[in-house]
């Protein structure tokens, strides 16, 4: 469970009161209501021979403007909800640690260096798991491709990170990636990308009898993208999560696929999480104009915002995320397969 301790005693950060931002008790509000959301559509529905995998695109994580202090929180409690989560765009270390904080004991992480660049925009990815549901098996990497397989002399835009887990009976590798946000004369295309670390991981699922993960920001439009077809022509399950860019066009940026035997990876359920029914709602819009103007960079340092009822969507993707959260749940317990399969040797 995800600590609110802070909240609770830390006097300086989180003054009393419920009626504006950063106060205890209105952080405190919006908790339980993320929690009810969260409840309602993963823990109450969840089988207790299930993983819950995430992932996240966390804005500039925390390479721009720095969040309030209350929106750690409400990032914390959607990932407590997962059992593992891969994070992308995460930018600074003490960002993670803090998050880490946040999650407990029972949480840990590890993160990839930055991809440096234009294209790599010096990104990390991480993944946050919780080790009394996910245990490291000790395997982790970095994709990085020979001369004859790069795409037209480049390697991804950002380095794909995997890493391989145990979750009951279920052994599996994650692969998390940022594809190229938009295709460019002469630069690899977001369908070449996607096609290569898919065929990569394809490869591997069948050399080592093993579910492999794909997951990330695809940067794909909508579900008849042709990087969306490669990977389900190649046989890999691909879940509709819907659009889960927060801009008005809607797009469907963000997936968890997977390939591997056919005797495991049984997808349950998924969805997303609409973090802003609950946390930064239309509603609170103008209880954060003033503090919104406060924590202005300079030189516009409190300044107040022209047209803040149109500027407020985008502010608030600044504290969350231009991103929404998505996850599957996917079935860890194979024993009775596994003891049929027993029953039946006698016959053979």
């Amino acid at each position: 469970m995800a600590y609110y301790q802070s909240i609770r005693r830390d006097r300086k950060t989180y003054p009393l009161g419920n009626q504006a931002p950063g106060q205890a008790g209105w952080i405190a509000q919006r908790l339980l209501r993320l929690r009810a959301m969260l409840n309602g559509d993963i823990v109450s529905r969840r089988d207790p021979n299930s993983l819950i995998v995430g992932s996240w695109n966390i804005k500039h994580f925390d390479g721009g403007r720095k969040r309030l202090p209350e929106s750690y929180h409400y990032i914390a409690e959607i990932i407590d909800h997962f059992d593992i989560c891969a994070i992308q765009e995460a930018k600074d270390m003490e960002a993670l640690r803090r998050l880490k904080g946040l999650l407990g004991p029972n949480w840990d992480f590890f993160v990839n260096d930055q991809t440096t660049g234009h294209a790599g925009n010096d990104e990390r990815m991480a993944y946050f798991f919780n080790r009394n549901k996910v245990r490291f098996n000790n395997l982790i990497g970095e994709l990085v491709y020979p001369r004859d397989e790069l795409l037209n002399g480049e390697q991804p835009s950002r380095t794909p990170f995997f890493a391989s887990f145990q979750a009951g009976w279920f052994h599996f590798t994650l692969c998390s990636a940022h594809i190229v946000s938009e295709d460019k004369p002469g630069k690899p295309t977001r369908q070449q990308e996607i096609a290569l670390i898919g065929k990569t991981l394809k490869e591997r699922a069948e050399r080592e009898d093993e579910v492999h993960i794909f997951m990330g920001d695809f940067n794909q439009d909508d579900m008849d993208d042709a990087g969306l077809v490669d990977l389900k022509n190649m046989g890999y399950v691909i879940p509709d999560f819907g659009p889960t860019n927060l801009g008005t066009d809607k797009k469907h940026f963000d997936h968890i696929t997977f390939i591997g035997p056919q005797d495991e990876g049984d997808l349950m359920e998924s969805g997303r999480v609409d973090w802003h029914e609950a946390v930064y709602t239309d509603t609170d819009r103008d209880a954060y104009q003033q503090i919104a103007a406060e924590i202005r960079d300079a030189p516009n340092t409190g300044i107040p915002y022209n047209n803040w009822s149109s500027f407020y969507s985008r502010w608030r993707t600044d504290e969350m995320s231009d991103h929404l959260p998505i996850w599957i749940e996917i079935r860890t317990d194979y024993s009775n397969r596994y003891l049929r399969a027993i029953t039946e040797l006698g016959n053979e």
